[in-house]
């Protein structure tokens, strides 16, 4: 055989075996090997002097050793073989996957004298297969929807999550636009998205909203990943979207509830805060039917008054009460009777109910202009259980009311009841009260002219007498008789004031000339005492002086009954901030904490009176109406054991300069 000029010579073929990087061996017919490559001693461990001469088949795996015939038969038959995918065992004992080409080594004359093999490490190959196929996988098995596209919006992979949340199959979705999932509203959204992975941005979970084949609107969880080449250029993107429409819905549910629970709170709190019986009556009507989902509600109440007549209150909520200008009584149709003797009555179409229609026109063919189809009416029960009222929902489509709406309901309508029972008990203490004040009103008026007469006939039989036993007892008496007419008198001022009727005479007064004038009297009617004064020599208010006088008087005579036994009272005049601030302060044992939080009660009087000094706890009521219709404030400051002060302050008046 003539060699040709353009093959390489001999040293040029050994740098080529020498630097391929896949392993490079032969062997002869009977499976020596005759030549080993500098790769395939790196690939196996063998070097070339450990392994020349040595079987071939000892690089072949035991499992595949019946490959050895068919490869041999192939390249007998002068066949080559590619890329063949196999096992071969290194020195180490471990095995390593290969891709084999075989071709058949020949003679001058053509004949096969061997077989020469290129064995490929397919490690890393099948890793990468062995991944691709786990995330196929995982992808496949996913129950999100993981979906692939060009940066077109071509849809080019579609999973079984894909197709069971959207419901298209991979034949109908891939190939089409990404856009047939997004609702008109929301196409600017994928021209965000494509932008934010031009430029090999994530777009990270956001929630939106996706469209189903059939047209359904769905909650979705949306993340969305660049696909780049090899050199880093973005071609496509990933997307995973996950169905959170029952999650939306739960946390729909949860917020419901938590309104519902808020609602019941305030619902509960602001009824039994008041004691209005109508207001009371509209805000249970009110919230239940909010609560309810109801078109319009109606809350009637059942009420007898003092004359043992019978009627009905009534509210509206959601529409005008001029909607019932022909309102029947309840006991007047078959629904509403069925309400107040059997309980409950919950309807998806009343229109249905072998009642309806009965008695009309409420809750009966009101096409006009109240339909009613959804029907729910809750008896409202006292804690004797015996049904006072109820309360009744309409709505013109079917089935709104649900099982929870009639105990929510019932909740609100246990409360109501409560309410409306403490409602009634105020109103009756009401009328106590004021049948008690128009008492003392007639009784305090009824016992002032006697006592006055009484009075002026002891202070002239007084004058009259001589010393002795007889003036003594006059003087005992006309004490005695001065105690009662002041008692009288706060009965009838506490009566004025319970009856709106306390006037005052306003007049421009200078205070220090009033306090000035009220010390002398003051002294004469408790000599042992020390009274001292600090004051500016003017103080103008607008007030009443007769009622200004008398919460004066009040203050320094309640000095003198609880603390007998010092006889210091401090009384001090001064300007704040446009104020006048009067105190008037006793040196006795004090007043406890319990004590101030009531002290200005009407008929309370201090614990610490233990003198067995007499009173009705009138005074400091009566000066505390009269400051703060004055405009002012009173209050007491004190600690047991070191005295009290009472303050009272007045609105300061300009000066009226001549």
């Amino acid at each position: 055989m003539i060699k040709s000029a353009h093959l390489p010579d001999l040293f040029t073929l050994q740098s080529i075996f020498e630097g391929i990087q896949d392993a490079i061996y032969c062997h002869d017919l009977e499976f020596r090997i005759t030549n080993w490559s500098p790769a395939a001693e790196r690939m196996f461990g063998y070097t070339a002097q450990e392994i020349l001469g040595q079987s071939v088949l000892m690089l072949i795996p035991d499992d595949k050793y019946s490959e050895k015939e068919w490869l041999m038969k192939e390249v007998l038959s002068d066949k080559r073989i590619s890329q063949y995918r196999t096992m071969r065992v290194s020195r180490s004992g471990t095995q390593i996957p290969v891709t084999l080409s075989l071709s058949p080594i020949k003679d001058d004359q053509g004949q096969i004298i061997g077989m020469s093999q290129i064995a490929h490490d397919a490690s890393f190959e099948r890793q990468a297969e062995e991944k691709q196929s786990m995330l196929a996988a995982i992808i496949e098995s996913s129950e999100d929807a993981i979906i692939s596209k060009t940066l077109d919006g071509i849809i080019t992979t579609w999973n079984k999550g894909a197709e069971y949340i959207f419901g298209y199959t991979e034949d109908e979705a891939v190939g089409q636009p990404i856009t047939i999932l997004l609702p008109a509203d929301r196409l600017i959204e994928e021209e965000t998205i494509i932008a934010s992975l031009r430029r090999g941005e994530k777009v990270d979970h956001i929630q939106t909203i996706r469209k189903t084949k059939d047209g359904h609107l769905l909650n979705i969880s949306l993340a969305v990943s660049p696909i780049k080449n090899h050199d880093g250029v973005v071609i496509g993107a990933s997307k995973v979207a996950r169905n959170i429409t029952s999650q939306k819905e739960s946390e729909k549910l949860i917020a419901k509830h938590m309104e519902r629970l808020e609602l019941l709170n305030v619902v509960g709190r602001s009824i039994n805060e008041s004691l209005d019986l109508q207001q009371i009556l509209q805000q249970v009507t009110d919230s239940t039917t909010k609560l309810t989902g109801a078109a319009f509600g109606a809350f009637f109440y059942h009420q007898v008054n003092q004359e043992g007549e019978s009627h009905w209150l009534y509210t509206m909520s959601g529409v005008p009460r001029e909607a019932f200008v022909n309102l029947p009584t309840p006991d007047d149709t078959a629904l509403f009777h069925s309400t107040f003797r059997e309980g409950v009555v919950r309807s998806d179409d009343i229109t249905q109910d072998a009642r309806y229609g009965k008695n009309s026109p409420f809750f009966g063919k009101l096409s006009e202009p109240l339909p009613v189809i959804s029907y729910l009416t809750v008896p409202v029960k006292n804690k004797s259980g015996e049904v006072i009222g109820g309360l009744f929902f309409g709505h013109q489509e079917k089935a709104i009311f649900k099982k929870e709406h009639e105990e929510l309901v019932l909740t609100v309508a246990s409360q109501a009841a409560i309410a409306i029972e403490n409602s009634m008990l105020f109103k009756e203490v009401q009328e106590l009260s004021a049948k008690k004040d128009e008492f003392i009103a007639m009784a305090s008026h009824e016992l002032k002219t006697p006592m006055t007469s009484l009075f002026g006939f002891l202070q002239l039989a007084n004058r009259n007498t001589g010393e002795g036993i007889a003036k003594n007892l006059l003087e005992r008496a006309i004490k005695q008789l001065e105690k009662m007419i002041v008692l009288v008198s706060d009965l009838f001022d506490v009566s004025k004031i319970q009856s709106g009727k306390l006037q005052l005479n306003m007049e421009y007064l200078n205070l220090a000339m009033l306090i000035q004038e009220m010390k002398e009297s003051f002294l004469q009617a408790h000599p042992a005492h020390i009274l001292n004064i600090e004051m500016p020599e003017e103080s103008f208010v607008n007030a009443d002086r007769m009622r200004l006088e008398q919460v004066l008087t009040n203050l320094l005579n309640n000095a003198v009954k609880y603390g007998p036994q010092e006889k210091t009272i401090e009384l001090k005049v001064q300007h704040l901030d446009n104020v006048v601030l009067t105190s008037v302060k006793d040196f006795g044992p004090g007043i406890s904490e319990e004590n101030q939080r009531h002290i200005f009660s009407q008929f309370y009087q201090a614990k610490e009176n233990k003198d067995g000094s007499s009173g009705l706890g009138l005074g400091l009521f009566i000066s505390k109406d009269i400051v703060e219709r004055h405009g002012g404030l009173i209050w007491v400051e004190s600690k047991p054991g070191k005295g009290a002060t009472f303050n009272f302050s007045l609105p300061l008046a300009q000066t009226i300069w001549a």
